[in-house]
């Protein structure tokens, strides 16, 4: 076991931009997990991902990976964690056989061999120079380098993006192999909220720089639900006790956030499993209340 409680810890995190700010971020990744990082497109998680990797220097606020601070520890940090980003960060030019060579020479621990088995185990060519791979052999490729030098941590910003299905299970089954091992944790972004229900243990949601829900995914699920109501009934429910409502022509799908409480105030409504695709739906439509 790590000797640390969390992977990842995150407190008070702001970055400004212009147009844009990483709003008081707090969050942590229990060490040993999977969390799913989810929100829409400039949410801010790409934002949040580099400051955890010390790419860019946040204003204020303090990120610790692996229990050391990453601001005094960042060399030491990167030798024990592995990014897989949305674009391939290695040169169109090198080929997997100078990749392997270049890589021996950065991590003190990196393996040959693990990283060859991977290139087998996803049928990636080693001689094929990588600007003629395409997007999903560019990400396999990534995932690969990534689990070859003895990471503890993995930070995966939308990894399953371009996967087929098949080779996006493959991945996912490789991921719940990684974590396998008790010191071994993941910070996973992606758009792909199904694979998130599937393999995380916890999900953290931002939207618009701001973090709106944190927690582990199975009490988020359990404590959401849909209530499928007609437009009289709908009425009736009292604007806080939702989070936002999809007006329909026929009736009002309306998210809540505490189905057991709604559920004794309002003993007739019938409240409807959802999904986090759903939960992430109704709360980036919360500032309007109601919508189409």
């Amino acid at each position: 076991m790590a000797d640390y409680e969390n992977a990842i810890e995150i407190k008070n995190l702001t970055k400004h931009y212009d147009g844009f700010t990483l709003d008081n971020i707090s969050f942590n990744v229990p060490s040993g997990s999977i969390m799913g990082f989810i929100g829409q497109n400039g949410a801010g998680k790409s934002t949040t991902i580099n400051t955890i990797l010390n790419i860019i220097k946040a204003d204020s606020g303090e990120v610790k990976v692996l229990g050391k601070d990453t601001r005094s520890a960042d060399v030491q940090i990167k030798q024990d964690i592995s990014a897989v980003f949305d674009e391939l960060p290695f040169h169109d030019q090198l080929n997997a056989k100078a990749l392997d060579k270049i890589l021996r020479h950065v991590f003190k621990r990196w393996s040959s061999e693990v990283f060859y088995g991977y290139l087998e185990r996803f049928q990636l060519p080693v001689k094929k120079k990588f600007g003629q791979f395409s997007k999903g052999m560019k990400m396999k490729l990534q995932i690969a380098a990534a689990l070859s030098h003895d990471a503890k941590l993995l930070i995966m910003d939308e990894a399953t993006t371009g996967l087929d299905p098949v080779v996006r299970n493959e991945i996912l089954d490789i991921f719940l192999e990684f974590l396998q091992d008790e010191g071994h944790s993941i910070l996973m972004s992606s758009h792909i909220t199904s694979d998130l229900e599937r393999i995380a243990d916890s999900v953290t949601f931002i939207d618009k720089g701001k973090l709106l829900l944190s927690g582990y995914k199975d009490e988020i699920l359990e404590n959401h639900g849909v209530v499928k109501c007609s437009k009289a009934d709908y009425e009736s429910i009292e604007k806080g006790d939702i989070v936002s409502a999809r007006i329909g022509d026929f009736g009002v799908e309306a998210m809540v956030s505490d189905r057991q409480s709604i559920s004794r105030k309002y003993s007739g409504l019938v409240i409807d499993p959802t999904t986090l695709e759903e939960i992430m739906l109704f709360y980036v439509n919360r500032d309007k209340k109601e919508w189409c």
